[in-house]
């Protein structure tokens, strides 16, 4: 009896198993193209990284008024040069404790005279979070003096600078904050740009072909022989340099379209001459619809998802276009804050030689590249979710 009963127990086991597999079999059977797709993204561990990376950037980037501790234009005299505020955790009796940051003095190098900034370990601030400190203007829409963390003490009396301050005393950390605001969307409204004058010119020379696609093709490839360091310098300094720095921003945005856009124009046409002929797109035609619906109910959202990855590829070189234009002078210029308009800094020499952590928004730049392209990696690995 024993020996039925294990192999019972065996026979119920494995018809649990089979119900198990079929039961998921039967899930993926009748899932969707997006569920699919879902599915086959979230296994790409380094691109789920990502996208928390770019949330957290992008909140910054939003809310830069509050997570900056300071104004970005607020000069601290006695903190000029001053490294990032070590942070500590464990205090002088070797407990574990509230973070907090010690006191800071200046002293002067009796050698170089420079100023050294050495730590009170008998002056403890602990670090608060949603502290009152210099007012400001949430988004130009109401006055607010509210920050997400910061010291209880009087600025002047003692100051928290978590990427250090610059040769002006200003704090590194709350101006690449206020950066991110520009470089990250000048990303997005650039690409967004571009990829709506590609799927119209493209959609169009692929669909109608004969002359508009003659003369489409041949713009695209001027356009492409031109090399576009150059065309990118000639263009931003045919700026007047009275604009304003909205003008000036949106120039910028429009003018690195007007160049990115050839690429997903010629994607586009090449799905367009390969689907005009397809059963569906003859379907639609025969019942009637217009080529405006087919266009974009019909053919469009077949490459959707090809369309999203490849926008998502392209805003790191819209992120980095803008950076080296305003790094060599061609870009955004001061008073307007953007990461390339913060490298210029590292263009003098003496600051970089005493304060390399004006580098720091560099690293910016390259975690918000690296996470897009991640992104954009999973997101084309994922727009095919049938393939193995």
């Amino acid at each position: 009896m024993a020996n039925v009963d294990n192999n019972d127990m065996d026979m119920l086991e494995e018809g649990q198993d089979v119900e198990e597999v079929t039961a998921k079999e039967e899930k993926v059977y009748v899932a969707s193209y997006w569920q699919l797709m879902w599915w086959r993204f979230r296994k790409h561990k380094m691109a789920i990284i990502s996208v928390v990376i770019l949330v957290l950037f992008y909140f910054v980037a939003v809310f830069s008024e509050f997570v900056a501790p300071y104004d970005p234009e607020q000069y601290f005299v006695q903190y000029k040069l001053a490294p990032p505020t070590r942070i500590h955790f464990i205090d002088t009796e070797g407990q574990l404790c509230w973070p907090f940051v010690y006191q800071i003095t200046q002293e002067k190098d009796p050698e170089t005279y420079r100023n050294i900034y050495i730590e009170d370990t008998e002056t403890p601030y602990p670090i608060q979070l949603f502290v009152r400190g210099s007012e400001y203007q949430m988004w130009g829409l109401w006055t607010m003096d509210l920050h997400l963390f910061g010291l209880s003490v009087p600025q002047a009396e003692q100051g928290i600078f978590l990427m250090g301050a610059d040769r002006l005393g200003r704090d590194v950390f709350s101006r690449t904050a206020y950066g991110a605001r520009i470089s990250l969307s000048i990303g997005l409204i650039g690409v967004l740009l571009s990829l709506t004058v590609g799927i119209v010119l493209g959609g169009i020379s692929g669909y109608y072909g004969g002359i508009p696609d003659t003369i489409i093709q041949r713009v695209i490839e001027f356009i492409r022989t031109i090399p576009s360091i150059p065309l990118w310098m000639a263009l931003s300094a045919a700026l007047p340099n009275d604009w304003p720095i909205v003008k000036t921003y949106f120039a910028i945005t429009v003018i690195l379209s007007l160049i990115g856009w050839t690429y997903m124009a010629r994607v586009v046409r090449g799905r367009f001459l390969a689907m005009r002929e397809e059963d569906f797109v003859m379907s639609a035609r025969l019942v009637g619809s217009s080529e405006m619906r087919i266009i974009l109910r019909h053919m469009l959202p077949s490459f959707l998802s090809y369309i999203i990855a490849s926008l998502t590829l392209s805003i790191p070189s819209m992120i980095l276009a803008e950076t080296g234009l305003s790094y060599i002078g061609l870009g955004l210029r001061a008073p307007a804050i953007s990461w390339g308009v913060l490298l210029r800094e590292a263009q003098n020499v003496r600051s970089l030689a005493l304060a390399p952590w004006v580098l720091i928004p560099a690293a910016a730049v390259i975690i918000a590249v690296l996470a897009f392209n991640f992104v954009g990696d999973g997101l084309r690995d994922a727009a095919d979710p049938y393939a193995r």
